[in-house]
């Protein structure tokens, strides 16, 4: 006999945030771990553009920050070839220099303290809406974490590897977890690499999403209060780790060579 089919909504949604908590932990896995399988994970979504675009992710000395290698493609990433770099780029661990374009990087983490994980690609279907002019419109359930959350930069500033471009993609960034680059690509910042690689995975989606509505009429939007519940329901920690173990797990089947062997993830 059921007992909870008279409870009201709030109730249900706090029973069901504390069965969460209880249920999922991280993974076990180590910061090059996370950030090689979110290479391998973001090559399978759609997010390769040969050697364009950056994932980074904080190192624990202050200013200085992982990511791959120049040269390397995202499905070459492996938890051993990843640098360590500074402010500056300058290679502190690893051997090969990193993408000349990571500067930008080094500006959203100076803005930014609660920002851990960058990701910036240049997707299919986020770079043919950045070519459109217009945001990114959030009306479906699933890309809901993105709602009210993912700024637009209407103007192309050409290729980012200088100070200048630093500037202007961390202002346009602002204090939101994403922003569409006109004629450029999307760029996520994430509290942690699970919530960076997860907003990456549905930005695409929802642009995707964009095109295909914007072909068969006009998107209707979502009812605001509606959609910001659902932006905090579906951007809680322990949902980001659900998910992020779920498409590792996955990557792990895909690209078993990116970690150590014997890896699993809880």
């Amino acid at each position: 006999m059921a007992n909870s089919l008279d409870d009201p909504k709030q109730v249900l949604v706090d029973r069901a945030a504390r069965r969460m908590a209880e249920e999922f932990g991280d993974s076990g896995l180590t910061l090059r771990q996370k950030l090689a399988l979110t290479c391998r994970i973001l090559y399978d979504a759609g997010h390769d553009s040969g050697l364009a675009g950056q994932i980074t992710a904080r190192g624990d000395r202050p200013g200085t920050y992982y990511t791959q290698r120049l040269g390397l493609g995202f499905d070459e990433v492996t938890e051993d070839n990843l640098l360590l770099v500074d402010e500056d780029l300058n290679v502190l661990e690893g051997d090969g220099m990193a993408n000349p374009a990571n500067r930008f990087h080094s500006w959203i983490y100076r803005a930014r303290e609660d920002v851990t994980c960058i990701v910036h690609t240049h997707p299919l279907h986020a770079s043919a809406l950045s070519m459109l002019e217009v945001p990114l419109a959030i009306s479906q359930m699933d890309t809901t974490p993105l709602y009210d959350d993912c700024a637009f930069l209407p103007t192309w500033p050409g290729i980012p590897v200088g100070n200048e471009e630093g500037e202007i993609i961390s202002a346009a960034l602002g204090e939101k977890r994403a922003v569409l680059l006109a004629h450029h690509g999307q760029l996520v910042a994430g509290s942690g690499i699970e919530e960076a690689c997860n907003l990456a995975v549905l930005i695409e989606r929802a642009a995707r999403l964009q095109l295909l509505a914007m072909s068969a009429g006009t998107i209707k939007p979502l009812p605001d209060e509606l959609a910001r519940e659902a932006h905090d329901w579906t951007s809680t920690p322990k949902r980001h780790q659900a998910t992020f173990a779920y498409y590792a797990r996955r990557a792990l089947r895909n690209h078993p060579d990116c970690v150590a062997a014997g890896v699993v993830v809880r």
